[in-house]
């Protein structure tokens, strides 16, 4: 893990603000771990700059406090929403993912983040604008 930590990507403002502990458990820290080796680190490099994690993985009560959906990746440690900061950076972040593994790229909000997932095994390379 060159670029990014397994605290980054555990780190929530909803959380701190409703108290949640939002500790990842090993397996999921295992999943978060893959996450980045396959997939946020290696698009790091391709990018060439600093890369923001909106949410990574969720603990049930705080993926319900945001809205996340019951079968979400974030609740396994398999996805982030990330940003480049502008819709023109994530428009770039977007290019650089679709030539890598990956199970989901979702399109957030025209570009307003990215959502990107990986699992180990079978990834499907779905490709959806929400």
């Amino acid at each position: 893990m060159k670029y990014f930590t397994i605290q980054e990507l555990c780190a929530s403002d909803t959380a701190r603000k409703k108290g949640i502990d939002n500790t990842a458990p090993g397996d999921v820290k295992v999943r978060l771990s893959t996450l980045v080796e396959k997939v946020l680190d290696p698009l790091r490099e391709r990018y060439g700059k600093p890369i923001r994690v909106n949410s990574g993985y969720r603990c049930p009560i705080l993926n319900k406090a945001v809205g996340g959906k019951p079968t979400s990746q974030h609740l396994r440690g398999e996805a982030a929403d990330i940003t480049g900061g502008t819709v023109e950076e994530n428009r770039k972040l977007l290019a650089l993912l679709s030539d890598m593994e990956f199970d989901q790229l979702i399109d957030e909000s025209n570009l307003t983040w990215i959502h990107v997932s990986y699992r180990a095994g079978n990834n499907r390379r779905q490709f959806l604008k929400l």
